[in-house]
């Protein structure tokens, strides 16, 4: 006879935080809602009291690579309707001051190294973006829209078929939180 083999992770849900599965994974909180569909097949999520339960039957590797990235992005979603995420970015010019300004889903950058036509970049989501002076600041409840949304500033300012230690303007990732 064979004694099954269980991989289980646990994950605690805090206070104020409501969690409900049902074919995905609903995270509530203060700040809002977040929705995933998880599909993995040897991985079987369930609630057991105030705690997120994560089991494989027989985790071959890749179920043990799946069964924490799934953890992972739990964890993330709780970690994002509680505290939220905040990317601090830069705003840095030295030959043309640069206007960069927040407007609906885009934000918008003027005089980009005297460019006549202004450049934009998505903000993706429900991610905020807030210009205050130099800085540039992206906060949401979803890591991944507010890690995008800061990919897209930097991208937006990428500057092709120049010295990069010469021009360096542009809109520059300082800090996480």
């Amino acid at each position: 006879m064979v004694e099954a083999v269980v991989l289980r992770e646990e994950i605690e849900i805090p206070e104020g935080i409501d969690v409900t599965i049902n074919g995905e994974v609903t995270v509530k909180g203060s700040k809002g809602q977040l929705s995933r569909k998880f599909k993995h097949s040897n991985i079987v999520i369930k609630k057991e009291d105030e705690k997120i339960v994560l089991e494989s039957n027989f985790p071959k590797k890749r179920d043990k690579a799946m069964l924490g990235t799934i953890k992972s992005h739990i964890d993330n979603m709780i970690i994002g309707l509680t505290d939220g995420f905040t990317y601090n970015m830069k705003i840095v010019y030295a030959h043309f001051p640069m206007t960069v300004k927040a407007a609906g889903d885009k934000v918008i950058i003027e005089n980009f190294l005297g460019e006549r036509y202004p450049r934009t970049a998505k903000i993706v989501g429900n991610a905020k973006v807030q210009i205050k002076g130099e800085e540039a600041i992206v906060t949401g409840a979803n890591k991944e829209e507010v890690g995008q949304t800061a990919a897209n500033l930097e991208q937006a300012t990428k500057i092709k078929g120049r010295d990069p230690r010469v021009f360096q303007d542009g809109i520059y990732l300082v800090s996480r939180e």
